[in-house]
């Protein structure tokens, strides 16, 4: 397949200098009803891009949901997979030609590119359009935990081949791509993290949001956990503390294949499990919480972490290369040694202390307040530009020295 078979972008109007729109083709692994880090940054990016006059086209699994704010999805027939049997994935379709096809865009960008990905990554290469690659999930270091660590050099070789096809590849924290570059990926960026701001506000405090959370201990303190129930997240941590004090008890807000062991792994403490909670809701049990904490070591950055500090919560969290990017110690938070239970024990029970606790939470939201989401969707916009032209210019190279 030629580049002739897609229009030749003509975005950029040499005469100015300047750029209209382009139109950028998205293809992710999850999307919408999904909830996720991934999900919640796409969407920010989208909402920008068309505020901005791009169109944009989402290639997903097809989960029911056809367009996202007047921004298509185009779906591609998904299925489970043994490994999170909750949730369903699309595998190498040759839909996803077709949608490129018919979309004609000027970019694509695929996001954590895996199994759908695969087909993403094929055929943009096969129709000679310039790639974007992201890298959001630590899944080589999710071997560990299902018992699988001889897998990590196949699952490194696996990302590693698929994202060295890109022409940019960006990653959502500074230790991550510092990792990423040790493992040999080429051209590889930092893509700055973001927050809604005015969703997650401490003025979204609820009391009825705290009576079910508490299940009605309103004096109790809220430990809040929220992201997917999965064994790599390390949940099972939190129940120490409530062994330890008879002052907090624990909300976990979200669902995944770990869920039914980790109901069980917490019957007979102050534990609720919601389920998944969206928008407003959401927003209400972030601030309506005391304390969030996040035991996990395997994320690329925790997009949680900055919800709940705008929200006004101080964080306690496992101390890895993306939480101490976003978490100071013992101002916005308290990071603790992942290898010492007692420590985060210790961490949590000192935010007994209701003055230090809401000075934490204060400074917290203060310094959240600076980081919206304008800025890495504009850095997006900015990649994609010049991956445009640097595709362009690597293509004329190729030209004349054939």
């Amino acid at each position: 397949m030629k580049v002739s078979r897609i229009r030749k972008t003509n975005l950029f109007l040499a005469n100015k200098g300047e750029w209209t729109f382009m139109r950028i083709a998205m293809i992710t692994e999850t999307f919408l009803p999904s909830t996720d880090g991934i999900v919640t940054r796409l969407c920010a990016s989208i909402r920008w891009l068309e505020k901005q006059g791009h169109e944009v086209l989402v290639i997903a699994p097809d989960l029911g949901v056809s367009h996202f704010e007047g921004t298509p999805i185009a779906g591609v027939p998904a299925h489970t997979f043994f490994l999170y049997k909750d949730k369903k994935y699309s595998f190498f379709s040759r839909k996803v030609k077709k949608h490129l096809i018919e979309f004609q865009p000027d970019i694509v960008h695929v996001v954590n590119p895996a199994f759908l990905g695969v087909s993403g990554i094929y055929y943009t290469k096969r129709l000679g359009l310039p790639l974007v690659a992201s890298y959001h999930t630590h899944v080589p270091k999710y071997a560990e935990y299902y018992r699988l660590p001889f897998l990590k050099p196949i699952l490194w070789w696996y990302f590693r081949s698929l994202h060295n096809r890109a022409d940019v590849n960006l990653c959502t924290s500074k230790s991550v791509l510092e990792e990423l570059r040790q493992k040999r990926f080429k051209h590889v960026h930092f893509w700055k993290r973001g927050v809604d701001t005015a969703q997650y506000h401490p003025g979204h405090f609820d009391a009825e949001m705290r009576e079910r959370l508490t299940r009605g201990n309103k004096d109790k303190k809220i430990l809040l956990y929220v992201g997917r129930l999965a064994p790599e997240k390390d949940i099972e941590k939190i129940r120490k503390v409530l062994e330890e004090s008879n002052d907090y008890c624990l909300a976990i807000v979200g669902d995944g294949p770990h869920r039914a062991y980790l109901e069980a792994y917490f019957k007979g403490t102050d534990t609720i499990f919601t389920g998944f909670l969206h928008g407003d809701e959401l927003a209400r049990a972030y601030a309506s919480s005391d304390i969030f904490v996040f035991p996990s070591t395997t994320e690329t950055l925790g997009l949680v972490l900055l919800e709940a500090m705008s929200s006004g919560l101080p964080v306690v969290a496992a101390q890895s290369g993306p939480t101490s990017e976003q978490i100071e110690h013992g101002r916005t938070g308290l990071l603790y040694d992942p290898d010492d239970t007692n420590d985060f024990v210790q961490c949590v029970l000192k935010l007994k202390d209701d003055h230090y606790r809401k000075s934490l939470g204060m400074e917290a939201h203060q310094t959240s307040q600076a980081i919206g989401w304008d800025a890495p969707s504009s850095q997006l916009l900015e990649f994609y530009k010049k991956t445009i032209k640097k595709h362009h210019r690597t293509a004329v190279l190729l030209r004349e020295s054939n």
